[in-house]
């Protein structure tokens, strides 16, 4: 009897305790897992199992981050990569958006064009590359051009993928009012399937910066990618370290916006 009382007394927690007990057990796991990766990373580094500064200390990688972000060449060379990465997501995004539209939209184009989509999506964009140098010349815009295709299969897909998710009650709401194309596609198409044409956007920004990066390596003499090389060439890994890490905070930088303003539109 003790103990149905006990738990009779018991008072139901909130949802909102539940999702704030939630994120602070994340931040914990998250807090320990990086802890360990630092451990882990300065472990190796003072095992000498390694060759010379192949796996450098914190110690060298810091002051090589701060050095390096005080360094004008720097900040040049990400703004040139950054600008072929949001060139890219832009045009890859508007043609990943009208043509996902028109594969989701009509059965007759997702059943002949949509596989070839599909297909071709985990194709290597960097063999393109030589194609692209040939149509666009060796500058930036064979860059843009190579990270636009790369971008673009992603947000297609999740688009066409939304499509097929709207309710079709509002479609037919929207042609009763004889809504034209582009009134159905900006008033009843995008509202109703933002989340997936958000979740294509994240996946065709990785997608858009890594071929910037890629391309830049192969054939440039500006942004991050040229710089990564010009630092590996010197074997010079502290600052290689330093701009990788500064590479990975752009990119979970922007991936989070995105992330923010999908829940928000939820």
């Amino acid at each position: 009897m003790a103990s149905t009382g006990a738990i009779a007394m018991r008072v139901p927690v909130s949802r909102a305790v539940r999702e704030r007990r939630e994120t602070r057990n994340v931040f914990y796991v998250r807090a320990i897992v990086a802890l360990a990766i630092v451990a882990i990373w300065e472990g190796i580094s003072w095992s000498g199992l390694f060759f010379g500064d192949v796996v450098p200390s914190l110690a060298k990688i810091i002051p090589a981050l701060f050095k390096l972000l005080v360094n004008p060449a720097f900040w040049a060379n990400l703004q040139i990569t950054l600008v072929e990465a949001a060139a890219s997501l832009a045009i890859g995004a508007i043609a990943g958006i009208v043509v996902g539209i028109l594969l989701g939209s009509s059965r007759f184009f997702g059943a002949a064009f949509e596989p070839y989509v599909y297909y071709l999506s985990p194709t290597p964009r960097i063999i393109l590359f030589p194609i692209m140098i040939m149509w666009f010349g060796v500058g930036i815009a064979s860059k843009i051009a190579l990270g636009a295709l790369s971008s673009f299969f992603a947000i297609a897909l999740s688009t066409a993928a939304g499509m097929r998710q709207i309710d079709k009650v509002l479609i037919r709401v929207g042609r009763s009012f004889r809504a034209t194309p582009w009134q159905m596609a900006t008033k009843i198409y995008l509202p109703a399937m933002r989340l997936p044409v958000l979740t294509g956007i994240r996946l065709g920004l990785g997608n858009a910066l890594i071929t910037a990066l890629l391309a830049e390596t192969k054939l440039s003499n500006q942004g991050l990618g040229f710089m990564i090389m010009q630092i590996y060439t010197r074997f010079d890994m502290p600052t290689l370290y330093a701009l990788l890490i500064v590479v990975f905070f752009i990119a979970g930088a922007c991936n989070a916006v995105i992330g923010m303003i999908a829940r928000s539109t939820k």
